[in-house]
Parts: structure tokens; sequence; C-alpha cells
């Protein structure tokens, strides 16, 4: 069976998904974030996230070689700051949208929460990259309806 690209993006997009920055400081020092929405839990013990990256993304060699990076599940109030950070050449993060995290990398400031993780382990896949990493710190969990993605736009959970 052949699978049309757009066709299989659409049938992926009925799945529902939160949706996630991740930040990292680049070669010169700056923050950067990119948006995703293939976060998930590996394993509890240890603790392994995994998320994945286009490997012809602008942002690619970046994310590729980053050490320690943050992932930050984002709140429904947060939308901007999904749509701008997943915009080719719009991945530097403002000042007033991150602090400094324990590893370096930034922590976005009203997210739900933070993940700060290590770089444990890379994977093919395909067009993608896959990034598996050591959760080694979280921030406080900040209650509030998260921002969800669903056929090809932001919903609320109601």
């Amino acid at each position: 069976m052949n699978i049309d690209s757009r066709d299989l993006r659409d049938a992926l997009g009925q799945f529902a998904t939160g949706v996630c920055l991740v930040t990292t400081v680049d070669d010169e020092g700056l923050a950067q974030a990119l948006t995703i929405n293939s976060f998930s839990s590996v394993s509890l013990d240890p603790p392994l996230v995994l998320w994945s990256l286009q490997k012809d993304a602008d942002i690619y060699p970046v994310y590729a070689t980053a050490q320690e990076y943050c992932i930050a599940v984002l709140a429904e109030t947060q939308a901007e700051h999904s749509s701008g950070y997943a915009q080719k050449g719009g991945h530097r993060l403002a000042d007033g949208h991150f602090e400094a995290g324990h590893n370096g990398a930034p922590l976005i400031k009203g997210a739900l929460v933070n993940f700060e993780c290590s770089l444990e382990q890379t994977y093919d896949g395909g067009d993608h990259i896959i990034l598996m990493g050591r959760v080694t710190r979280m921030t406080p969990i900040d209650p509030q309806p998260p921002l969800v993605f669903f056929g090809g736009e932001y919903r609320g959970l109601r």
C-alpha cells in the first residue's frame, strides 16, 4: 500500500496531543526554543522521556548535539509561544519567556511543568531523529489547563 504523506499527516492529526517547547542554549550562548508535540514518557526508573526532531529542521544542528535541554509542557494561555517558536528562523527565546534552569537550559515561565534533561541516547527514526533524555530535575506542577493540539488547531479541554 502506498501512503500519501499528506493523508498520513491528516490521519495522525486525529490524535490529540499536548504541546511542548524544547529549550537549550546554542554554541553562542543564546537561548533557543522549538515547538514539539512528539513528547512521551519512556521510563520512571530511570526517569526517561523522548521526543523527535525532523532532520531537515533549520534548528536541527543545535538540538541534535545538545547534551542538556528542557522540555516545557505548555499551558492553554501559551499558544503564542507554540506558534512563534514553531516558525523557521524563529527559535531565539524572548528574554521575558524564560529563566535559567539548573542544567543551563532555559525554563519556560508559566508552563505546566519543566523537565530538565540530559541527553541519554539518540535513535534514527526515518526523516526524524529520536532523542531520549534522562530527567534530572523538574519544576513544581502549575495546575492550569494544558495547550492541546488536534486536527490542525489548538483546542481546550472542556
